[in-house]
């Protein structure tokens, strides 16, 4: 499942004061605060905004790429028990050396009760 990309209200927000600031010849926002330092801080956020939704692809990616690997790794695990079930047989001691559980000592299942009186004579 794709990772959900972020989009900033807040950097939507001040792409659209920025725009009006613009228009205004010389606003006077205070000592401290200049229209150049906020488009600063906007390009900064628009920056790391774009660097997160890159790395948010690429470990989109690297996941589709580690679920097909774990998928092959099984499919070679459950291969190679099979050959050496098929070399050795599946009661040999190279079977469990393996992962394999002999089949002597695979518990044998239990017959079921009738559940109920026994038949009369």
């Amino acid at each position: 499942m794709a990772r959900k990309r972020r989009k900033s209200a807040a950097f939507a927000v001040a792409q659209h004061r920025l725009a009006g600031l613009n228009k205004i010849t010389t606003p006077n926002l205070g000592p401290n605060t200049t229209v150049a330092a906020y488009q600063a801080v906007a390009n900064d956020t628009a920056a790391i905004e774009e660097s997160h939704n890159q790395l948010a692809a690429q470990m989109d990616d690297s996941s589709n790429r580690y679920d097909a690997q774990e998928k092959l790794m099984a499919d070679w695990n459950r291969r190679v028990l099979s050959a050496v079930e098929a070399q050795y047989g599946p009661d040999s001691s190279e079977y469990e050396m393996v992962g394999g559980t002999r089949k002597s000592e695979r518990k044998r299942p239990s017959k079921k009760g009738g559940g109920g009186a026994p038949p009369k004579a």
